[in-house]
């Protein structure tokens, strides 16, 4: 039978762990509600995309041999850039896939009509600004630049990315994605780069909150009047 200094430390000790990542469980219960209450294509911003979209085809490309790229080509890709097919290779360069002439960036309109093309109709363009750096914590982290994000007239505060360097549409950002992505920080307690499963600070407090748990239980059973007559009748 543990002895009733022994509760009032485990008691204690139960308290205070509780008191220290009380704020942490918070966060883990509400992101943990958002996440399963919101639909992941919502988020992601399918309902903003022109999901029917299909490439267009494009006849009488030169042959992608007849560029005198160093080392070969490893990779390629196709894209429509203002109604002009262009060869993506290897991930670093625009070549014209009819005359074969290099292209370094997209325009501004370009970019827009990139987006156009990807974005659902009747959404109306604010403004569209270049970016050439982000930060740790910007909705565009981790893809490519220099790129341009163009706003729309829109409620949810909608952003469309296009890369500047290969024409690609990148992503759609809004207000229920920054939300998810602001919840999701407070999840995997990454506050430096918000992607990072394996961090330091989410390790600690998970064993922390296992130790919370099991002294809950031990707490439970040492203070049970139930547990506390069987042990008597067996101590007898």
């Amino acid at each position: 039978m543990i002895n009733r200094h022994t509760a009032l430390k485990i008691r204690k000790t139960h308290r205070y762990l509780g008191l220290f990542l009380g704020i942490q469980f918070l966060f883990w219960t509400i992101s943990g509600l958002y996440f399963s209450w919101t639909d992941i294509d919502d988020i992601h911003g399918d309902h903003f995309k022109n999901l029917e979209y299909q490439p267009k085809a494009f006849s009488n490309l030169i042959s992608p041999s007849q560029y005198n790229v160093s080392g070969g080509i490893n990779t390629i890709e196709l894209r429509d850039i203002n109604n002009s097919p262009y060869y993506w290779i290897n991930k670093k360069q625009l070549y014209n896939a009819i005359d074969g002439s290099l292209k370094t960036n997209i325009t501004k309109k370009e970019a827009l009509y990139i987006a156009k093309l990807n974005m659902k109709s009747g959404l109306v363009v604010e403004t569209i600004e270049q970016i050439n750096e982000t930060g740790k914590h910007h909705e565009y982290r981790e893809k490519l630049l220099p790129a341009y994000v163009i706003s729309y007239q829109a409620d949810e505060t909608l952003k469309a990315y296009v890369s500047i360097k290969d024409g690609k549409f990148q992503t759609v950002r809004h207000r229920s994605w920054r939300w998810f992505d602001f919840l999701w920080m407070t999840h995997t307690m990454d506050y430096e780069g918000r992607d990072n499963f394996n961090t330091i600070v989410l390790r600690v407090f998970s064993l922390l909150g296992l130790m919370t748990v099991l002294s809950g239980f031990l707490l439970g059973f040492t203070s049970s009047p139930s547990i506390r007559k069987l042990l008597k009748r067996k101590n007898k």
